[in-house]
């Protein structure tokens, strides 16, 4: 009979696959179908367009509603450029810590939940465990919508799903939503001694996310709402944290790019914010094409979560607190899969070991007492599946 690897000993096996989000994951998935397969556990996948990419999913138990997903994704963010003490992509114990890429952040989680998926297969539950590890979720969480359209139609649809994103192992039961808009300017080049006759892309780039910057302000002065004061910080905020364009110090740049995230907090519409965001680059154009007409600003959706909103008489978070004793009330500003679930009839909490303060850091690490936490949660779950 294959041998049952300890939840270390997964981590570390999972670890050691550079799953970066730009890459393939697929070498980690044929490991883990073939894993769960010695031990008789059937793996479905999901795959992405290019075929480059697969989700997976898995069931034990009897094939009936009303089962319990563990969550979580494959992909982790890039190591370039940062100043790692280890090797990234080896789990590396030291002072009570587990370090490498997506210890944290959240092979970790899915190292335990694969863990706990051959232990209910070698137990036996009465109510069903299941297993949804997705891809692309670093990139704006666009991976986990068709994969859990795919899973409604081959699995017994589960009442509870747990998403095991860093939360301290606390019942966390709202997140912000989020926008991923790209924005393309084109302008007109000349010599930057006549400027005034071009159009500077990166400078109309500047006028936008000059803008955001003062809606960051305004939003940081004014009163939260009851429902946004949960989260920290308590106000929607917009963010551009990379920007390209331009050829030459001397030439107006023709060409700049930027992507304007946008966290939005519950009780606001994120609909509403692409259009007041929509609204400023029609004036900046318009201001544009003054000079030149044939210069434009176009955007793209990029990515766009539903946050999770708090359930009334939520099953997952009942769980949750039944096995933490947790009673808290928890929110979190970063975006999850676990909205993505809840519009999709699930009912969903997070839940899962680890700082999220760690997640995409230079040596970002999981402690060995959250990860034991985290087996002890999955113990306890099979002890309520049983």
């Amino acid at each position: 009979m294959t041998d049952v690897l300890s939840p270390f000993a997964l981590m570390c096996r999972l670890v050691a696959f550079p799953t970066v989000s730009r890459d393939s994951n697929l070498p980690l998935v044929d490991w883990v179908e073939g894993y769960l397969g010695s031990h008789g556990i059937a793996v479905y996948r999901y795959w992405n367009a290019a075929r480059d990419k697969a989700a997976i999913l898995a069931h034990v138990g009897p094939e009936a509603p009303g089962g319990v997903v563990l969550s979580g994704h494959t992909d982790v963010v890039p190591v370039d450029g940062q100043d790692w003490s280890s090797d990234p992509f080896e789990v590396t114990e030291k002072d009570g810590r587990y370090y490498g890429r997506g210890c944290a952040d959240m092979k970790g989680f899915d190292a335990l939940a694969i863990w706990a998926l051959v232990e209910a297969k070698r137990r036996g539950v009465t109510r069903p465990l299941q297993l949804a590890l997705s891809f692309d979720e670093e990139v704006g969480c666009t991976g986990a919508p068709p994969m859990i359209d795919h899973l409604k139609t081959i699995l017994p649809q589960a009442s509870a799903v747990i998403v095991g994103e860093p939360s301290m192992m606390q019942a966390v039961t709202g997140h912000k939503g989020g926008l991923g808009i790209e924005t393309r300017i084109t302008g007109f080049e000349v010599h930057s001694s006549l400027m005034h006759t071009g159009v500077n892309a990166v400078m109309e780039a500047a006028r936008l996310i000059d803008w955001a910057n003062h809606v960051n302000a305004e939003l940081r002065a004014a009163e939260p709402t009851p429902l946004a004061s949960m989260f920290e910080p308590p106000w929607t905020t917009l963010h551009v944290g990379t920007i390209s364009g331009g050829t030459a110090e001397n030439i107006t740049a023709k060409d700049c790019r930027f992507l304007l995230g946008i966290r939005v907090v519950a009780g606001e519409d994120k609909a509403d914010w692409h259009a007041r965001y929509a609204a400023k680059v029609a004036e900046v154009e318009a201001q544009m094409q003054a000079v030149r007409p044939e210069a434009r600003i176009e955007l793209e959706t990029l990515f766009d979560v539903t946050g999770l909103r708090p359930e009334e008489d939520s099953e997952a978070e009942a769980l949750a607190r039944r096995i933490t004793g947790d009673n808290g009330d928890h929110v979190v500003s970063y975006a999850t899969e676990a909205g993505q679930f809840q519009e999709r009839g699930y009912s969903a909490v997070i839940c899962g070991p680890g700082n999220i303060a760690q997640a995409h850091q230079p040596d970002e690490f999981i402690s060995k007492a959250q990860f034991e936490a985290g087996h002890d949660f999955m113990r306890k779950l099979l002890d309520v599946l049983a």
